[in-house]
């Protein structure tokens, strides 16, 4: 019994589908899994349930790719073909049961749309699924962290896929400080800045403002599945509206999102253990402004979100989360 499942290009798009992938294998437990990803997106899958191979789909001109995808899937016939690409692949192959993902309902979060398509109701939260070997190079990454009486970490993720996104670095900073002063919520913690190596242009000002002694630098560092084993074991984590933010909630860590030019409705880090803030304005001011250019460089469209609301998210998500651990 063969499951198909091909997922999203983005990273955060992709770790948003994994709740979709699970609800699949526990359908047709036992079933050997392929998986379909883009070059970024397909380590997360690594370690899934029965998996057989993730096949990594580059992106070819006139959409060969999709044709020499075909040429390797249609030997088999599929208990279940799941596309959340829209393409024809899934009427293409032979195959008892499909999920194509159809028109986007721009009103729904991403979840929310996945559990529609399925007909999983409540839907599936996003899921990261790791090996001991992930584990193990988590804790040298982040000696201790493996320990229940680990000193606490706050994770900083201060990037994304564009600049609009991007929270001023000095903020971030800021908001670490406060939040880790022997006043503050997590008093004498370690600080861990997170980000993917070609984005250290945008981590590396938030380092060099941070305690030397207390900093710990992941830029670069770490594998998605070894990232997501370390998220899982901090704190908190605060970032903009990014992959490495789905990353960090679907782990299983506090998230506190910042949301300026994208729609917290459409793609808010997902689950109970999880806020976000945005900037005085709205999605729709902001993108329907006369001087609104996606295409720019530079420049950001998060200035306009100041320090003191997003200490008093991550001071209240950190209550929340201690009143719910109290109860367990």
């Amino acid at each position: 019994m063969r499951l198909l499942f091909v997922t999203s290009t983005r990273l955060g798009d992709a770790v948003l589908s994994t709740g979709a992938l699970e609800a699949l294998l526990r359908r047709h437990p036992g079933a050997r899994v392929t998986v379909v990803a883009g070059p970024v997106a397909a380590p997360l899958f690594g370690a899934v349930p029965g998996l057989e191979r993730v096949l990594i789909l580059r992106k070819k001109r006139l959409g060969w790719h999709w044709v020499e995808l075909w040429s390797r899937l249609v030997r088999h016939r599929w208990q279940a073909v799941c596309d959340l690409r829209a393409s024809a692949l899934a009427w293409l192959l032979p195959a008892r049961e499909r999920y194509v993902i159809g028109r986007r309902d721009a009103g729904l979060h991403r979840v929310e749309e996945l559990g529609r398509l399925l007909g999983e109701q409540p839907p599936p939260a996003p899921r990261i699924w790791t090996l001991g070997p992930h584990e193990e190079a988590a804790t040298r990454l982040l000696p201790g962290s493996e320990r229940p009486d680990a000193p606490p970490v706050l994770v900083i993720g201060p990037t994304a896929n564009w600049p609009g996104k991007v929270w001023p670095a000095e903020r971030f900073a800021e908001v670490a400080l406060a939040l880790t002063a022997p006043d503050g919520p997590l008093p004498g913690a370690r600080i861990a800045v997170v980000a993917a190596e070609h984005e250290s242009f945008q981590a590396n000002p938030v380092l060099a403002a941070l305690p030397r002694e207390r900093r710990v630098n992941l830029v670069g560092r770490a594998p998605l599945p070894v990232l997501a084993a370390l998220l899982a074991r901090c704190r908190l984590y605060i970032g903009n509206d990014s992959g490495l933010m789905h990353l960090a909630a679907a782990a299983g860590c506090p998230t506190l999102g910042l949301f300026g030019p994208s729609p917290e409705w459409r793609y808010g880090p997902w689950g109970p253990h999880c806020a976000l803030v945005r900037t005085p304005e709205s999605y729709r001011e902001i993108v329907e402004a006369p001087d609104f250019d996606h295409r720019h460089p530079t420049k950001s469209h998060m200035e306009s979100l100041a320090v003191a609301p997003v200490l008093e998210a991550a001071t209240a998500l950190l209550a929340r989360t201690a009143e719910r651990t109290a109860r367990r």
